[in-house]
């Protein structure tokens, strides 16, 4: 899917937290990820788990591909689990996450995840 019909609307303009599911936010936080969107990823981390601040990309890291395993929404909230691949100083990394959602005004937002 083209990134102007997945992720873009949702990174940009004044609907860009109003993603209509946990996957779709979900996806686009990869992508935010994927182009450095530093700012996108603080303002749809839920306000009481949110860092401080986010550190940097790793030098040289470079993000090659999303795998949504599975969704499941249960109102206002829903978990996601996904499978993240990278690569980094020759080195193939993975990571895989099940993601807790929360729904809050109408927004979906991320509030934390657990590695498997």
């Amino acid at each position: 899917m083209p990134y102007a019909q997945c992720c873009g609307r949702w990174h940009a303009g004044p609907g860009h937290l109003q993603a209509p599911t946990a996957e779709a936010l979900m996806r686009s936080r990869y992508s935010a990820y994927v182009m450095g969107l530093q700012d996108y990823l603080w303002q749809t981390w839920h306000p009481s788990k949110r860092p401080d601040s986010l550190a940097p990309a790793e030098p040289g890291l470079r993000w090659l591909g999303l795998e949504v395993r599975r969704h499941e929404p249960d109102g206002d909230s829903a978990t996601v689990e996904f499978v993240a691949r990278s690569k980094s100083g020759g080195r193939a990394l993975r990571l895989h996450e099940t993601s807790r959602f929360v729904r809050e005004g109408g927004r979906w937002y991320y509030v934390d995840g657990e590695l498997r």
